[in-house]
């Protein structure tokens, strides 16, 4: 399948499949017994996941609309802003998707207007309940990462990325205090605020980010310099985040051989950089290009479970749920990129189904300069590579929806400056406002959606930061003390959550919906109606997904998620 480029055009088999039942489900113990290699293939209703990988039968061609596009927004609870957003006023932004409308219009193919992701309807409060609380702990603290890179490195046919970083899973022992990895693989992880709202722990998953620029961005004459490299780094974040100058960790200008911040003096320990026309050291004749990374930038995001410490605290357990990892493998100019984005608005328009340019063991090629790969739990709880239904998956965000700047959320949400290098840890956040707002994040995103989820379905969050009546707790918000109290949930909704994902693993049912939900959801739409408009105007809103950190405390707390 390598290098063949598949149009997902055709889907084959029913695709009006109903919710399965807890008796034709799969068993939820966290061993498994020995199974056939194939699985039995019956046509109707309650076809396996499994079945339609194995039969290379394409069960969702739409699998790029995430279900969160599917929520019941009773014409004033959105959650839709966090993705679709127009920026014609801003003529210098690359990304020119200006899909904003579909705040205002449901735009689906007619095969996009069945909800395909059944599990989002699945009770799974029957599925968990003989998982005990020591057994799902036991799963949690493992390492699946280390085996994964294991395989992956000793296989001889396998033409994909390797990405080792050694004891990624305890990560205080895998970066040091400014990020970097402490194995020599140039991977630095970052401390960012966690994309409303699937990536917040209370709705199911931890997780971590990490970047490494090309090797002319690390070095000087050939020879690796950390002072070349943050100083790069430092300048990527400020094409990002369109600043003139920023604090970075203390590095030698004399190392470097350039006043970086302007004061006219070669300094040693320097803690500042301006913006400049061009990156240093062997990368010195290579331009900025705003808004844009350097080509072969890397991404790789780890998606985990949530960890629950004996005093009930939360942090990123060992165990892995999903490895995921882009590369920027060719550099677009604003206007090539243009021309891709027209062409998607193009295929929209016309409610063709998309087209996702698969590499075999390379993953996804998103047309727009970058290459998206990702690994995801066997039913034993190995990382295998994900096949391509679900690759496909992946594009829904990185690729073409407007908010988001060169594909990517993380890195442009980033806490600004030298503070926010190192691994990630909510409890030094603070509830930043984004940039043109006044309030907070969170808080303005619960008052626009509603809940502490796009489907409205977390108790916990709505038992913790609304009233009665439905409205927030504005009072009570903003007296939280950091992002680690607004959005890590309870020591039992915490094992809940990892139980109830378990049951996912365990039957390979990806394709029908990743969300560690407990009950079926209520407030899902499983048909649209596009004759309906989704929100009023006055429920529309301008928003962009970086932080205005300069509005916030920089007191750092004491509470960390390791």
């Amino acid at each position: 399948m390598k290098n063949i480029i598949i149009v997902m055009a055709v889907l084959v088999l029913l695709t009006a499949c109903v919710d399965n039942t807890a008796a034709e489900r799969q068993t939820n113990q966290l061993t498994t017994e020995d199974t056939a290699t194939t699985t039995e293939y019956k046509e109707g209703d309650n076809i396996p996941a499994i079945a339609y990988i194995e039969h290379n039968e394409v069960y969702n061609a739409e699998s790029v609309i995430p279900p969160q596009c599917y929520t019941k927004t009773q014409g004033d609870k959105n959650p839709c802003y966090a993705c679709h957003q127009t920026y014609k006023s801003q003529a210098h932004r690359p990304n020119t998707m200006n899909d904003g409308d579909l705040q205002g219009e449901y735009q689906f193919s007619d095969l996009g207007t069945k909800n395909h992701w059944k599990n989002l309807f699945v009770d799974r409060t029957e599925l968990i309940k003989n998982i005990s609380d020591d057994d799902i702990k036991k799963w949690i603290a493992e390492d699946n990462y280390a085996e994964f890179v294991d395989k992956f490195s000793q296989d001889p046919n396998w033409q994909g990325e390797v990405t080792p970083i050694e004891n990624l899973a305890e990560p205080t022992k895998a970066f040091d205090s400014k990020g970097l990895a402490k194995d020599g693989s140039n991977w630095v992880a970052f401390n960012y605020k966690p994309f409303p709202s699937t990536f917040w722990p209370t709705n199911g998953s931890t997780g971590d980010a990490m970047i490494r620029l090309p090797k002319a961005f690390r070095e000087k004459n050939g020879l690796f310099s950390v002072d070349v490299y943050f100083a790069n780094l430092a300048l990527v974040e400020m094409v990002m985040k369109e600043t003139q100058l920023i604090s970075m960790v203390p590095v030698s200008e004399i190392a470097i051989g350039e006043d970086i911040d302007g004061d006219g003096e070669l300094l040693a320990d320097t803690r500042h950089i301006k913006i400049r026309s061009h990156y240093l050291g062997d990368a010195s004749q290579i331009a900025l290009s705003e808004l844009l990374y350097p080509e072969n930038t890397e991404f790789l995001h780890t998606v985990r479970y949530i960890g629950v410490n004996e005093d009930n605290s939360i942090y990123n357990a060992q165990r892995m749920k999903e490895v995921r990892y882009m590369k920027k493998h060719s550099f677009k100019s604003k206007a090539e990129l243009a021309s891709e984005y027209y062409l998607e608005s193009k295929e929209k328009h016309f409610e063709n189904l998309p087209q996702v340019h698969l590499r075999g063991d390379k993953g996804v090629n998103s047309n727009m300069g970058w290459t998206l790969n990702g690994y995801i739990e066997d039913e034993n709880g190995q990382l295998r590579h994900q096949n391509s239904q679900e690759l496909a998956f992946c594009a829904g965000c990185h690729k073409t929806i407007g908010a988001n700047l060169d594909q990517t959320f993380s890195f442009p949400r980033k806490v600004e400056g030298a503070r926010g290098w190192g691994y990630i840890n909510l409890a030094n956040q603070e509830d930043a406002p984004n940039l043109g707002e006044e309030n907070g994040e969170y808080l303005t995103y619960f008052q626009r959606v509603g809940g502490g989820d796009e489907f409205r379905q977390n108790k916990e969050m709505l038992s913790r930061w609304f009233k009665q009546d439905g409205s927030v707790d504005t009072n009570k918000v903003t007296k939280a003390q950091s992002v680690y109290e607004l959005i890590t949930p309870s020591a039992e909704r915490a094992l809940q959550l990892n139980k109830a994902y378990l049951t996912i693993v365990k039957e390979q049912s990806y394709i029908f919906g990743r969300d560690a939900n407990l009950t079926a959801a209520t407030n899902v739409l499983k048909q649209v109606d596009e004759s309906q408009a989704p929100l009023s105007a006055e429920h529309r809103y301008q928003w962009d997904l970086r932080l205005n950190w300069q509005k916030i405390s920089t007191q750092s707390k004491q509470a960390t998620l390791d």
